[in-house]
């Protein structure tokens, strides 16, 4: 009997297995409609009335988390769409359409995020143009950082709510001719990468680092210190919210000239430019105590500050203000240009700029990511107080 028992429970054990390889089988198995793979080459194969679609068969991941498209033919309309969709999406609609799922267009240059209305997002790109998408998994809120390059040049990014399963590489088309070279195994890697220093630090804290060093909660400039375009620039990875909407920094050596500049900038901002000198940013600059405010025009504002002093920068939110959906993280302003202080449509706060924790004036602006630059000498100064959005240390500022 005991023999019985034993030959049925390997019977159903074999079974078991039969089944968990058909399912992962079909888990892992690229899905397409209305198009045709030859080794990396899409193709679109229909009849222009009709969307094509591919979906790659595994999700991005930390290992494998970004993906490439070279357009070899625009065809009759150059509809081209790239990616991530859910794993099953409808092949009939292109990425973006539908609900979790987000896409760049080559034909309009806008980003589709889970509608069939775009918003102006990039370029437009034609033959011969590399089109990238990848995420970035550093969030633990719930959300993912989904970023597009152009020809290794990153246009934007997007966040959006992570899939339980993922999100997997999509390529959408919609007109004869059109033909791509997928390279689902790309690697992304920037300038600005290049001038990260990994070190036993709070790195991870920050979403930009150029000609910075991170030694725990010390930021170094490393640059040449030669030109105007020489400067180094750390931006948090999160922007100030109502809950955390203020940071400080203490100058621990002013250097030769203590060209240092804290405020705040949208999330795209350029990485050889002092914050406050471009559109879409407010900076109060140590050497010289101006406020700067997206002109490399500045206007006298406090004192200067030199070795020994803690500067500070936050928002006043006001009294009634809320987040839709009660979220926690403000981020408007962030991925679009903001024209001088105060865009349409986005959301004001009064931001207070200290000097030795002593308010000095008040100014009425839209909300950026926070940024720490200084550039052209050796400079070393120490965020004493941070943001626990953005970085690990306590926060204990007063709400005053």
């Amino acid at each position: 009997m005991d023999d019985i028992n034993l030959h049925y429970r390997f019977l159903n054990w074999r079974r078991r297995i039969r089944e968990i390889r058909e399912v992962r089988a079909v888990r892992y198995r690229e899905r397409l409609k209305r198009m045709l793979r030859d080794g990396d080459i899409l193709r679109y194969h229909g009849n222009s009335d009709e969307v094509g679609c591919f979906v790659a068969a595994r999700p991005l991941s930390r290992r494998n988390r970004y993906y490439e498209v070279t357009i070899i033919d625009t065809g009759v309309r150059g509809m081209i769409a790239v990616g991530l969709v859910p794993q099953m999406y409808k092949l009939d609609h292109q990425p973006g359409w539908l609900p979790n799922s987000v896409a760049f267009h080559a034909d309009d240059g806008k980003l589709y995020n889970g509608n069939t209305v775009g918003q102006q997002f990039g370029p437009k790109c034609c033959r011969g143009d590399r089109i990238g998408c990848g995420i970035s998994l550093d969030s633990d809120d719930g959300q993912l950082t989904v970023f597009f390059t152009k020809n290794g040049k990153e246009v934007g990014s997007v966040e959006v709510p992570a899939a339980p399963d993922g999100l997997y590489p999509a390529v959408g088309m919609h007109s004869l001719g059109e033909e791509v070279q997928l390279d689902l195994n790309a690697e992304w890697g920037t300038e600005e990468d290049d001038g990260q220093m990994i070190v036993d630090s709070h790195e991870e804290d920050w979403g930009r680092l150029h000609d910075v060093r991170v030694t725990g909660t010390l930021l170094e400039y490393v640059g040449k210190g030669k030109s105007i375009v020489d400067v180094g620039l750390a931006q948090a990875r999160r922007p100030l919210n109502t809950r955390f909407h203020y940071y400080e920094l203490e100058i621990t050596d002013a250097g030769e000239k203590c060209y240092i500049a804290l405020g705040l900038a949208r999330r795209d901002y350029p990485k050889n430019r002092h914050p406050g000198w471009s559109r879409g940013s407010i900076a109060y600059h140590a050497d010289d105590g101006k406020l700067f405010q997206g002109s490399g025009v500045g206007d006298p504002f406090g004192p200067r500050c030199f070795e020994g002093d803690i500067m500070g920068c936050g928002i006043m939110f006001p009294r009634d203000y809320s987040l839709d959906g009660g979220g926690e993280h403000l981020v408007c302003g962030l991925q679009s240009p903001v024209s001088h202080l105060v865009q349409e449509n986005a959301i004001k706060g009064n931001v207070q700029l200290t000097k030795k924790s002593k308010p000095i004036t008040r100014l009425c602006c839209s909300s950026w990511s926070p940024i720490a630059p200084y550039s052209h000498v050796p400079i070393v100064f120490k965020f004493v107080l941070s943001i626990p959005c953005s970085f690990k240390v306590p926060f204990n500022v007063s709400n005053t």
